[in-house]
Order: structure tokens, then sequence, then C-alpha cells
């Protein structure tokens, strides 16, 4: 789906007049938290508006168009069946407003100032390192930011961010998934390791090794990094192809690298198993251009249902995921990311927590944000929910191991 910079769906919007804009803030006090029952900016009885940051066009604007069409196609249905009724009786309608970033941490802070005082909130939006440039920014102006697609786990520590919470499992639970089912194993494993040079790649790696250590079964025989603006890491492949590794644990955020990753490595014929992150293993758009069956195994975790998984075609919650993405979207293909399904179960989230308010402040929406328990979003995986209750994890920490079939992926209890 091709997008402009700032996206206007059917529950996008690209600007505020001024009168709805004074309505919105008039009432708050220098575009804070809106504290002691005064009205926070982006809010009025009938509507509020969500900000996103998060890349539209760059290596990263695959995924990161899913994390406004999912939304948008949430709250579009809910906007046509009326709007939400919060907490305080009122009921509104939600309106979006999507800027770009392209993955670029300063412009994703420029987007910051200019939704920070238009949007109640702000969401969904991908990137560890562009969600990093404006969070102590944030957390200074008390503006929410919430159920943003980072796995860092310094979004959902309380006392370092206050007013932020992450969405996805932190990155040291994804890698430590892996590692445990390696772990398991009764045959020996040598493991190599290629990880972005970050806070994505590190978190990665640290829960890998925390998972593995002890094992007598597992030795890691190789360590390289690479920078997320390198367009090739050939030669790390080739370096860590001489270890013989039969498993390579990719910590990787970049579509194209990890298909180039996937087509290099068997150039050189070096075949291991895989291992590589949930937003970066993508069957239709990354797995199959990469040529991942030539390998014996390629693994990752999830938490949501595949819509293009065969297994999925007739639920229900896919059917009705897939008509909203295309009425409410305008997104007419089955996605080929994890993220235009990960932003519909947050529009649903949201929901609940939208819900649960008692006063049109941002103080407390994050009261009602971190009030969810054990809730069941639309198109999550048996043994998964969202549980915001708990500090230091994010609103879902659960996950599966699965591996790729060819199509798709099937959970699994070990490594094949």
């Amino acid at each position: 789906m091709k997008m402009t910079p700032t996206r206007r769906g059917a529950t996008s919007v690209i600007a505020l007049s001024a009168a709805v804009l004074l309505a919105a803030t008039g009432c708050a006090r220098d575009g804070g938290g809106g504290r002691g029952g005064e009205t926070s900016p982006g809010i009025t009885d009938d509507s509020i508006t969500l900000g996103i940051t998060t890349p539209l066009s760059g290596p990263t604007a695959g995924p990161g168009t899913c994390t406004v069409a999912g939304l948008e196609a949430y709250m579009g249905a809910v906007n046509e069946a009326g709007g939400i009724e919060f907490g305080d009786g009122k009921t509104r309608t939600v309106e979006i407003k999507a800027l770009d970033d392209a993955y670029d941490p300063q412009k994703a802070s420029s987007n910051y100032q200019t939704l920070k005082n238009e949007a109640f909130a702000i969401t969904s939006g991908l990137g560890t390192p562009t969600n990093l440039a404006w969070r102590e920014a944030a957390t200074a102006d008390e503006v929410p930011q919430v159920f943003v697609m980072t796995g860092d786990p310094i979004f959902s520590q309380q006392s370092e961010s206050p007013w932020s919470l992450g969405w996805v499992p932190a990155y040291p639970n994804e890698g430590a998934a892996f590692g445990e089912m390696l772990a398991k194993s009764s045959e020996d494993h040598k493991v190599a390791i290629l990880f972005q040079n970050d806070d994505f790649g590190e978190g990665y790696v640290k829960g890998f090794k925390e998972a593995i250590k002890g094992s007598e079964n597992i030795e890691v025989v190789g360590e390289l990094s690479y920078e997320a603006t390198d367009a090739s890491v050939d030669a790390q492949l080739t370096e860590l192809a001489a270890t013989d590794a039969d498993i390579l644990f990719n910590a990787m955020s970049i579509t194209p690298l990890v298909i180039s990753s996937l087509e290099r490595a068997q150039s050189i014929g070096w075949k291991p198993s895989w291992f590589l992150p949930s937003n970066t293993s993508s069957p239709s758009a990354i797995l199959q251009p990469g040529g991942a069956d030539a390998y014996p195994g390629v693994y990752s975790v999830a938490f949501s249902k595949a819509p293009a998984s065969p297994k999925f075609a007739d639920d229900e919650d896919v059917k009705t995921f897939l008509s909203d993405l295309k009425t409410y979207a305008d997104y007419p293909e089955v996605p080929a990311f994890p993220h235009c399904m990960w932003s519909y179960m947050l529009g649903a989230t949201l929901e609940q927590v939208f819900k649960d308010m008692q006063e049109p402040t941002r103080e407390n929406f994050m009261e009602a944000v971190r009030s969810i328990e054990d809730f069941k979003a639309p198109l999550m995986l048996d043994g998964t929910s969202v549980n915001t209750t708990v500090d230091g994890e994010p609103a879902v920490s659960s996950v599966v191991v699965q591996k790729f079939n060819g199509k798709g992926f099937d959970t699994v209890e070990g490594i094949e």
C-alpha cells in the first residue's frame, strides 16, 4: 500500500482546526497531563486523537505502514459502529494522525514536537532508536507514549518511563524463548551470533545467552555485529560461516538485510538453522524471497495469528481483521508483516483502556493503561494475553516458538 508521510484514512486526520485545538487544549496547563480533572490536549466530548510516529518510507516502511493500518482498521470499525463509550459516560470517535519518521531518530523527535499538543497520546510507532529519541521528552512533558512497538525493556520500567509502555515482548524475552528451546535439545549445537549494534540487537543476545547459560550442549563459536545503516553483512557472514556453526542467531531488524543474509549464506554453502526476530520473519516478504526453505530450519517467535497461514484461513478473528483492514485502512492485501495484526490487537486493547477512563486526562489514561490484566485481544495465539499490571514487562510478554514450513509457521516444542 502506498502511503504519503501524513496519512488520512477512514480514521486519520491531517490537521485540526483552530477551534478544535482550542477546545482540546484550552483547559490544559502548559500542554501537560491534565491533572486535577483538567481536560488534556487531543480530547473533546466527541473525539480523541491518537498520534503515531513511525517509518512510512525507507527500508522499514513495510512494517511501519502496518503499524498505522492495523490501528486504522480497528478504530475505523469502532467509529462506524458509533464510537467508544468512555468511562466518563461520553461516547467518542477515534481519530489518528500518523507522521513518517523514516526510522530516523531525529525525524521522530521532530514528529513528537508536532504531535504532543495535538494528540492525546502517541502510540503504535515502530522502532527502538526512534522511540528512544523522544522518550525522555515525553516523560518530561507528561505525554503518554504507550503500546509502542519496541522491545527495549526501558519503556516498561515505571521508575524510568512513567509515561511510557511497550507493546511487544521485550527483546531479551524473545531471545530467551529460543535459547530455552535450544538448551532442551538432546544434541550438541554450535551457535554463531550476528546482531545489530544497538539496544535492539544487544537485547536479543542478552536474553539468548542468559537462557543457555550452564547448558553443556550449547557452544557460542562466533559473535559479530553490524550497524543498522550497513548496506551489506556479507563479510560478517563469511567469517561466521568459517566456524561451522549449525545455528545462526541473527538479531536483525532491517528487512533487506535479512533477505540478503539468507541469500548470502546459501551462496557460500553455509546452511545452518536460523533464529530470526518476530518483526523480521515474515514468510511472504522475507523468508520466501530469501529462499529460507533451503535451510534445515528457520525459527522465530509469535503471539498473533498469521492470516497467510492455511490453518487460520477459516478463523473468525482473521476474517474480521482482513475485512476491517480492507474497508477502513485501504489495505487490500493479506499483510506480509505481523505489525498489521499487532496494531489491530493494540486498538482492541486501547478500547478497553478508554472504557476504564473516568476523566478526560492523560494522567487518568495512564492509570487505566496499567490496569489491563489477562485481556485476550483479537488475533492472539493460545497461551498469550495482554497484561499491563507487571512493572518492567510490556503489554505482551508471552510468546511461542515457531518453525517456518515454507508458507507460514508451525508451533514447535523443540528444535527439529
